[in-house]
């Protein structure tokens, strides 16, 4: 291993970039980043990945041009939090989401109208947690991947926010908290790095830092006995990373500075007062609360003068070198000391030798997706689905003639995946041997598509819409009513946040998904037949008469 002393500043420097790339190939722009430059990993996004395969033959092929090089081992991440939000979704035994495993454990151990904290504080078993995060970050690892995003410690207490939602554990920072901690054990005892974020949270905004800088008003009482709960307990378990967030929190800021530049956040609260020792690492810094206010390149340097240790610049070549130039330079004016990249390397040099980094990997594609994986994960996403009403009973579905609709996801910030082929709410009541009317509508061309799907539903005894994110899309409540008012009977699933419940509370029967994953479709489909109860409790409360902790208890 290369000590710190024998390392030039450019080196040094370059260890602290962590940079995304087109294609699914080694490209001319990996070698100079990683054979010119140094630096100290890559990110994978869906854009990298064909299958599992090649993913795993990439990994080994990076670190053979690192070891070439004569540069460290890489760090080699992904965002693969589970349900929605996930790079690799193929021959992977792909997990549900955070706020789904925490519905399947809460319908577990919780009591009907005890709320999410209320559970959480009698001991909710988030026993899913772990088990989910262990097989993920053993699948990673033999892929070659040794750096995970996840999990999120966002507490999710604002249905309009637009990002969060479902990769949230819930409402409750107790049990944000406790099923966090078991994750970060979970992907570090399959030794790869946990990262927990968004610090100090990102759940109670109602903007995209994606696309813009978000606010948190909150004074310091409030957010340290909710946003930062789940981070201090992390901390004290021993998490290997923490994410900033790219959110403006002027409790703890004077100037208007996201968390991601703000010294008195990354340094003041999160190294001198909460103690954490580990690798302080930044959200992409093109996004546009970054790049649109500050700059990729100049707010880099700033993010390492807060107290970074790892820049995340994710897809500009000429941004990623901008930045490595531009770190340089304000070491060379005196602007940055070396002794403060000297901190962040060794705390970055230290983390790699803890996870392995410098010893030969073992993995193999071959351990991936394994029937024994996919079993864990078919138990946890069928525990989750949500029966959150049933006023007429409608459930289990008749055998008769069934509109199905399912409203697709799109890519819109940078943090969905597309829809995953061809799977559909429809197509799984149809592998059940439901008599199925197959309709799938793109986010975007819902609206234009009504006419044809309500002609469809004439045609139908029973009407069953899969929506999507609907109170940040009008035309699918629209939709939903103008089928409502045919008077036949109509089952309404939320296939994303379940907040859906909210623009449509006149509907009968409303079932929380949680996303619209093949395997959550599969395990929606087998409930509304009737095949299996529905054990899941809402992790969060959808209005005054649906608490979180709340499941239907007068029918499945």
């Amino acid at each position: 291993m290369k000590q710190i002393q024998d390392m030039t500043l450019r080196e040094k420097i370059g260890q602290m970039l962590l940079c995304g790339f087109e294609g699914t190939e080694v490209t001319n722009q990996l070698k100079t980043l990683i054979a010119e430059h140094q630096v100290g990993g890559v990110i994978y996004f869906a854009r990298n990945v064909e299958q599992t395969g090649q993913v795993a033959e990439l990994s080994d092929q990076l670190q053979q041009i690192a070891a070439e090089s004569g540069t460290l081992p890489l760090w080699v991440s992904i965002d693969q939090e589970g349900g929605m939000v996930a790079r690799i979704t193929e021959g992977v035994a792909l997990m549900p989401g955070q706020m789904a495993l925490a519905a399947g454990a809460l319908g577990a151990a919780g009591s009907a109208g005890a709320s999410a904290s209320e559970n959480a504080s009698a001991g909710v078993d988030a026993d899913a947690a772990y088990e989910s995060a262990l097989i993920s970050g053993k699948e990673l690892r033999a892929l070659g991947i040794n750096l995970n995003f996840a999990p999120v410690l966002d507490v999710n207490n604002n249905p309009n926010n637009p990002v969060i939602g479902v990769r949230s554990f819930g409402e409750s920072a107790e049990l944000v908290a406790e099923f966090g901690q078991r994750a970060v054990q979970g992907f570090q005892d399959a030794n790869v790095v946990a990262t927990a974020k968004h610090f100090p949270g990102h759940g109670d905004t109602s903007v995209d830092s994606h696309l813009d800088l978000p606010t948190i008003v909150h004074g310091q009482e409030r957010i340290r006995s909710l946003e930062l709960v789940p981070f201090v307990r992390a901390i004290e378990g021993g998490v290997d990373a923490i994410m900033s967030s790219h959110i403006y929190f002027p409790a703890f800021e004077a100037e208007k500075l996201p968390a991601t530049l703000s010294k008195s956040v990354l340094t003041g609260l999160l190294r001198e007062e909460l103690g954490f020792e580990g690798v302080i690492m930044t959200d992409c810094m093109e996004m546009h609360a970054i790049s649109e206010h500050y700059g990729t390149v100049a707010a880099s340097v700033t993010a390492i003068e807060a107290g970074a240790d790892l820049v995340l610049i994710s897809h500009s070549l000429d941004r990623q070198l901008g930045a490595i130039f531009a770190i340089e330079q304000a070491v060379q004016e005196g602007r940055i000391s070396e002794a403060r990249i000297d901190a962040s390397v060794q705390r970055l040099l230290a983390l790699k030798e803890r996870r392995g980094l410098f010893v030969p990997q073992t993995g193999s594609a071959a351990e991936v997706g394994t029937a024994d994986h996919y079993a864990v994960a078919q138990r946890l996403s069928e525990a989750s689905i949500t029966l959150v009403k049933d006023e007429q009973g409608l459930l289990p579905l008749k055998r008769v003639k069934t509109l199905a609709v399912t409203v697709a996801a799109a890519v819109s910030s940078g943090v969905d995946e597309a829809y995953a082929g061809p799977a559909s709410l429809g197509a799984a009541l149809a592998e059940r041997g439901l008599d199925v009317l197959d309709r799938v509508l793109p986010l975007a061309e819902v609206g234009g598509l009504t006419g044809s799907v309500l002609a469809a539903a004439e045609e139908a005894e029973q009407i069953v819409i899969g929506t999507y994110n609907a109170r940040f899309h009008p035309a699918q409540v629209e939709l939903v009513r103008a089928l409502q008012a045919l008077g036949k009977p109509l089952v309404v699933v939320a296939l994303r946040v379940p907040y859906d419940l909210l623009e449509l509370p006149e509907v009968s029967t409303f079932v929380a998904a949680y996303e619209s994953r093949p395997l959550a479709l599969q395990s929606t489909a087998k409930c509304l037949l009737g095949e299996l109860k529905m054990k899941g409790r809402l992790p969060v409360t959808l209005g005054s008469g649906y608490p979180a902790g709340w499941r239907w208890e007068g029918g499945l």
